[in-house]
């Protein structure tokens, strides 16, 4: 079993190395682990592995989704998000930094891509900031940092391809992101307060006010409405049992157009513009769970989750200790794996070991999240970081070591919900 784990393993590092699509790397590894160390008909189980990954009815709702964040992504209301959120937050210690944050967590409302989300705000936060005399490290590592509010706030694609994978209820996964979700957005918000007192330039004296602030606060209100009346129809409709996750996503994508109507900024280029931007990111995902799918059962084939299963247990770690174990072990490979890739190769060994240790799958789908958010934002291949570097032609170690405290703030925020799971699962609970 060891020569397995060993072959596997290195075929896997061999096939990335050359530069292949993920998703044909984890094929490849597969069928290369199963034709050297097992006597089945290869074909047949590469087939129905794939059928059996991409027929689930959740994954319906994925190019859906998609579409929505590609729709708003090109409408008026993201470009009105500053002007609305920057009265609110002007006279906080941190000032308009918090618009990073809070502008990341409205858009995670419609987005559900970490990438999405801090390219979406970073362009419209980071030439304010910068012409306003705010710090630079502070804007670009506050953007790093809430811009992987997109993967764990509802509707989250990861979280549908975790579900889909999993075998667990995409309901209670969303429910199970709100309020992790906006306990770290405070957090990153906390940090900004208490780094506004020593840190040089990060609250300019000039940006504090108070005359006529609330009529401004009023006037933006409007256009935050769009955000939080879409999310409510969506996420109230499946959660009163009215709308299954594919119907919430139909539902989402038509009151997405029904706005862009209103506002008038739907047009045919843009419904074009959106539907190939949703076909490709969709495409792509499909391709992956189709690998992921078949790699599970591959390993299953082999007996490398019960193998390294048996390992672990071995070492008869607690609880905390195995939690801390497998932070270490995400972080490293977060450190050269993008965080979809980091999901689905290494789902089939832990899902055993997590229930074993008598762990929710829930619970660990949360954890699993902002794990993998850390892996957005850790050289070398923080896809956010990078998202960052192209918008500031910034240097990757100065927008890495901005973004260092809000990493750490993760790591602290995951023994948080260790330590108190019910952070996680009081509202799957009421679902």
């Amino acid at each position: 079993m060891p020569i397995a784990i060993i072959t596997t393993i290195g075929l896997l590092f061999v096939l990335l190395g050359t530069g292949a699509w993920v998703s044909l790397s984890l094929m490849g590894v597969g069928i290369g682990s199963l034709t050297l160390f097992r006597s089945i008909p290869v074909d047949k189980l590469l087939a129905q592995s794939i059928w059996n990954g991409l027929s689930s009815p959740e994954l319906v709702a994925l190019p859906l989704f998609i579409l929505m964040a590609e729709l708003l992504y090109r409408s008026r209301f993201t470009n009105n998000l500053f002007a609305s959120l920057e009265p609110w937050v002007r006279n906080l210690p941190g000032g308009l930094l918090h618009t990073n944050v809070l502008g990341c967590t409205f858009f995670a409302l419609i987005s559900g891509s970490s990438a999405a989300t801090t390219s979406a705000i970073g362009r419209l936060t980071l030439p304010e900031l910068e012409k306003r005399g705010y710090n630079r490290a502070m804007s670009m590592g506050s953007l790093a940092g809430a811009g992987t509010l997109g993967f764990l706030i509802p509707p989250s694609i990861i979280m549908i391809i975790y579900g889909v994978l999993s075998q667990t209820s995409v309901i209670k996964l969303f429910a199970a992101g709100i309020i992790p979700g906006l306990v770290l957005a405070l957090m990153f918000m906390g940090y900004l307060a208490i780094a506004s007192f020593f840190v040089p330039r990060t609250q300019p004296q000039a940006e504090k006010r108070s005359q006529g602030i609330w009529g401004e606060r009023l006037r933006g209100i409007p256009s935050l409405l769009p955000f939080v009346g879409l999310m409510a129809a969506v996420l109230g409709s499946m959660y009163a049992g009215l709308a299954s996750p594919s119907e919430a996503a139909a539902l989402a994508v038509g009151l997405t157009c029904l706005v862009m109507l209103i506002e008038r900024s739907l047009s045919w280029k843009v419904i074009k513009e959106s539907c190939i931007g949703a076909a490709r990111t969709a495409s792509m995902l499909g391709l992956i769970i189709a690998a992921a799918s078949f790699l599970s059962v591959a390993m299953g084939f082999l007996g490398l989750p019960q193998a390294v299963s048996a390992y672990i247990r071995s070492m008869e770690l607690g609880p905390i200790a195995l939690i801390t174990l497998l932070l270490l072990i995400y972080v490293l490979l977060g450190c050269f794996l993008e965080g979809m890739s980091l999901m689905v190769m290494t789902l089939p060994i832990v899902i055993p070991l997590i229930t074993g240790a008598g762990y929710d799958k829930i619970w660990f789908g949360v954890f699993l999240i902002i794990v993998i958010e850390m892996a957005q934002i850790t050289p070398p291949v923080g896809i956010n970081l990078f998202v960052i570097q192209g918008l500031t032609k910034e240097k990757m170690v100065r927008i890495a070591l901005a973004a260092l405290p809000f990493f750490l703030i993760m790591v602290c925020f995951v023994y948080l919900i260790t330590f108190f799971p019910q952070i996680v699962t009081y509202l799957p609970g009421l679902v």
